[in-house]
This record gives structure tokens, C-alpha cells and sequence, in this order.
């Protein structure tokens, strides 16, 4: 199995969920893990999972505007210009072996009226990427820190989309 792994992190909560996703896909394959300004314009035939992940921003994944708050709040790694949508949008002439996974950061709310996860496998589908179930990783408030037992959950959650569509 091959995977590429992408992220989008403004605080740095986002990208060390991803590592830890990571770390449950080398169990079974190989993986590359990059952000998503420094990720391949277009997924290679050769990839058979793409799990691609970012922070939620006003219910959904971030926006140029959304990113530029995040910048004005102290976010050190946040980039106005490209975010997990952005790169999304640019998927269109790929070979569609590759299963689709999206994640997400999130604050806990009592009702989830929409995430990054959610709104990235939509965004996949149109594409033309078959999908996986998102999943949800929780912060406590904007900025994190994660929740106890969260790198935990992300390890896992790589084991078992290794498991289901490593060998699609």
C-alpha cells in the first residue's frame, strides 16, 4: 500500500494528528506526509490512499479569509494562500484508484452543524475519489491543545483505513 498523507495546520494541532495517522498507515505500506503547500499538484496513479486533513474554520474547511484570521490570532504556520480546499479544487486529471479520506481538527460542540472532514469527502466526490467515512479529532478551543487520547485515536484510525482500502 501507498498513502499520501496531507495536511493543512495553522497552530499545529492539525499536522501532528496527521503524523499520527501516518505512524497507523506504515504499519502496513508505505506513506508520504507533507503539508499542503509543499503536496503534489496532482495525486500520482501510483497512490492507493490519499488521507487529507484540516483545522474546521466557520463549519467547514478553511477559506483565504478564515486562514488570514487564524494568521492575525498567532497561528505560525498558517498560510493565507493554500488550504486542503484549494488543493482539492486542483484534482482533476487523477487516476481514480485512490480511496479518498478527509479528517479534521474540531472544537467539541454539544451540535456539529458542519466540519472540514464532511465538507473535504464531499469536495473528493466530486473529484471522481471514492471515500472513505471522515473522521473528527477534537481540540480544546481555536488554538488546542488536543485532547487526551486524540494521537491515540489518529494512530488507530491510520491502522484501519490501512486495514479497509490499503489494498484497493
Amino acid at each position: 500500500m501507498r498513502a499520501l498523507v496531507v495536511y493543512e495546520s495553522a497552530f499545529g494541532n492539525t499536522h501532528r494528528i496527521a503524523e499520527a495517522i501516518a505512524a497507523g498507515l506504515r504499519e502496513q505500506g508505505e506513506v508520504t506526509v507533507t503539508s499542503v503547500e509543499n503536496a503534489p499538484r496532482r495525486v500520482s496513479a501510483d497512490i492507493d490512499l490519499v488521507v487529507a486533513g484540516g483545522p474546521t474554520h466557520a463549519f467547514s474547511m478553511s477559506r483565504r479569509s478564515t486562514r488570514e484570521v487564524a494568521q492575525q490570532r498567532g497561528a505560525p504556520h498558517a498560510d493565507p494562500r493554500m488550504g486542503i480546499r484549494d488543493w482539492i479544487a486542483d484534482q482533476r486529471d487523477r487516476d481514480r484508484h485512490a480511496t479518498f479520506a478527509a479528517f479534521d481538527t474540531r472544537v467539541p460542540t454539544r451540535f456539529t452543524l458542519g466540519t472540514a472532514a464532511a465538507s473535504a469527502a464531499r469536495a473528493a466526490r466530486r473529484r471522481g475519489f471514492p471515500t472513505a467515512r471522515p473522521h473528527g479529532f477534537r481540540v480544546e478551543g481555536y488554538e488546542g491543545p488536543l485532547l487526551p487520547g486524540e494521537l491515540d485515536d489518529a494512530t488507530e484510525w491510520g491502522r484501519r483505513l490501512a486495514s479497509e482500502y490499503g489494498d484497493t
